[in-house]
């Protein structure tokens, strides 16, 4: 265990989630108390809640800063880009902020342990997906045009994501993005008739 320091210590919340991680790993989450997590990381239960609302958001504290990298790829998208292509944009933007697989991983199988995270990470998705839309809103894209593509572009996310944590050895998570984007325009375009040919 960390020995205990002052309250205004510039490296606590990277111990309390290092703490936490620890324990819900070797504990899980349920029977984690915020007690455990603090004495863990050698720090009050009040300095937890200065960073942290709740045990929970140490594994989604991350999700404003993603949404705001997202979200700001979207915006600065070309100004004739497609619909989907500017949610592409934010999509991949998202792969720059998750290159730590481990820990990746790690997070994921507590979360699939319990229906709390579970809820929570469903709950972190929706609104990040209604951020998209309302992106996509500002751009001059009505629904449900803007939700269909924001929609979209968070299955792809998901769906890149899960696979970059779930395979052995899997390709880089931006070239995965990349690959669930072309499918789903490959699946979209099944029954439109053929484009002319030059």
């Amino acid at each position: 265990m960390i020995s205990a320091v002052g309250r205004w210590d510039p490296g606590a919340r990277t111990r309390l989630t290092q703490a936490a991680i620890k324990l819900y790993a070797e504990r899980g989450f349920d029977e984690t108390t915020v007690a455990e997590i603090a004495r863990e990381a050698g720090l009050t239960e009040r300095t937890f809640f200065r960073h942290f609302a709740d045990k929970r958001e140490v594994l989604f504290s991350g999700a404003a800063h993603l949404q705001e990298l997202m979200v700001g790829a979207v915006r600065n998208a070309p100004a004739d880009a497609p619909p989907m292509d500017a949610v592409a944009a934010g999509v991949e933007a998202a792969a720059t902020v998750l290159q730590d697989r481990n820990y990746s991983r790690m997070r994921q199988a507590l979360i699939a342990k319990s229906p709390i995270l579970q809820e929570r990470e469903l709950i972190k998705l929706a609104a990040l997906g209604e951020a998209l839309a309302r992106a996509l809103g500002q751009r001059g894209v009505a629904d449900p045009a803007a939700s269909l593509a924001a929609e979209a572009g968070i299955a792809v996310f998901r769906i890149a994501f899960e696979r970059w944590v779930a395979e052995a050895d899997p390709p880089a998570l931006p070239e995965l993005i990349r690959a669930s984007l072309a499918q789903l325009g490959a699946l979209t375009a099944v029954g439109r008739p053929p484009e002319p040919q030059p």
